[in-house]
């Protein structure tokens, strides 16, 4: 394949990968998956921050009641102590004090457990509404990415031949010609290479005036525009 044939070629494939592109990008699959993955990175911020809710929860309540059944064993060797009443008035009056103070530190120890409980309870029916949520969208998603792997099989199978075809023409372009294409289609969005019609180049349409068109009939086959400086492909035009 002659180089500027090539040339011409390069462009149309890369065009049409970038029609592919747009078109695979506006697929309404891609739009929802990408909703799902934002719902889903939510879910999962909220669910860390309940998790870690519930565990402090649930190391409060152990903390809990181990202090708890330290009290009721006090309250208990404190209890014997009381009615075996081998000690002396004073001594009674001071464990029973000490029994009512328990008893109020019981009473509040499980307040506390009951509100713990209360606490635990509300976060945990959280965890499990997250955890469902994000199941809901992780089916949702792979819904939706069969439903796109469908409808896109026939894209995604032109696009591995036009990649496949690509490789093979670029073998018939120099590197340095290569190296301008690139430049190009950087500079001018795709659109890099265009061949000429009489005296006009295909893209920007301006007339080439006769003593340009004649500099560039016997200059290279590949070129540059003189007005907007995309690449030019002349021998289309001069090889009759």
């Amino acid at each position: 394949m002659r180089e500027t044939d090539a040339l011409v070629r390069v462009q149309e494939i890369d065009l049409a990968l970038m029609r592919y592109k747009r078109t695979l990008g506006d697929m309404p699959q891609t739009k929802k998956l990408h909703a799902i993955r934002a719902a889903r990175k939510k879910v999962a911020s909220q669910l860390s921050k309940i998790v870690g809710q519930r565990k402090d929860l649930q190391m409060d309540l152990e903390e809990n009641e181990r202090a708890h059944a330290r009290l009721e064993e006090i309250v208990e060797e404190t209890q014997l102590r009381f009615e075996e009443g081998e000690t002396g008035y004073r001594e009674l009056a001071n464990l029973e004090s000490q029994l009512t103070s328990l008893a109020k530190k019981l009473e509040k120890r499980e307040f506390q457990r009951k509100e713990l409980l209360a606490r635990l309870d509300k976060v945990q029916t959280a965890e499990r509404n997250a955890r469902a949520m994000d199941a809901r969208l992780e089916e949702e998603a792979q819904a939706q990415t069969r439903s796109y792997k469908e409808q896109t099989a026939n894209i995604e199978r032109d696009v591995r031949m036009l990649v496949h075809e690509r490789e093979q023409v670029v073998a018939s372009i120099s590197e340095d010609v290569l190296k301008r294409y690139d430049a190009a289609v950087r500079r001018f969005g795709g659109l890099a290479v265009e061949t000429l019609t009489g005296n006009k180049p295909s893209v920007c349409r301006v007339s080439i005036p006769p003593s340009s068109f004649g500099d560039i009939r016997r200059g290279p086959d590949i070129t540059e525009c003189p007005y907007c400086h995309r690449l030019l492909v002349c021998d289309h035009m001069f090889s009759s």
